[in-house]
C-alpha cells in the first residue's frame, strides 16, 4: 500500500475536534508512522467488511480507530475517527 496523500472528510475534522487531546496526540502520531510505513503491524491495518467493504480502519490506540478509504492511486481519505462506535455510524 502506497500513500501519497491524506485528505480528510468533514466527518473526519468534525469526530477529531470532539476527541481527547492526548487521542488526538496519539492519532497525530499515528497518522505519521502511516505515512511512513502503513503496513507498521502497530497500525493492525485490516479492511472492514459487511456493510462497510470497500473501507479500511487502523488502530490509534486499543480503543481507538481511523476509518479510511483507499483509491489506487495513492490517495487515501480518512472518513472518521473515533471508538468502536464508530462502526455503527457510518
Amino acid at each position: 500500500m502506497k500513500v501519497i496523500v491524506i485528505q480528510y472528510s468533514s466527518r473526519y475534522v468534525e469526530r477529531l475536534r470532539e476527541l481527547p487531546k492526548w487521542i488526538i496526540a496519539v492519532a497525530i502520531k499515528k497518522e505519521k508512522l502511516f505515512r511512513e510505513n502503513p503496513l507498521h503491524p502497530s497500525l493492525r491495518l485490516h479492511a472492514l467488511t459487511g456493510k462497510l467493504k470497500g473501507l479500511w480502519s487502523i488502530s490509534v490506540t486499543k480503543h481507538y480507530r481511523i476509518i479510511f478509504e483507499r483509491h489506487t492511486d495513492g490517495v487515501v481519505v480518512f472518513v472518521s475517527i473515533g471508538n468502536h462506535d464508530i462502526y455503527r455510524s457510518l
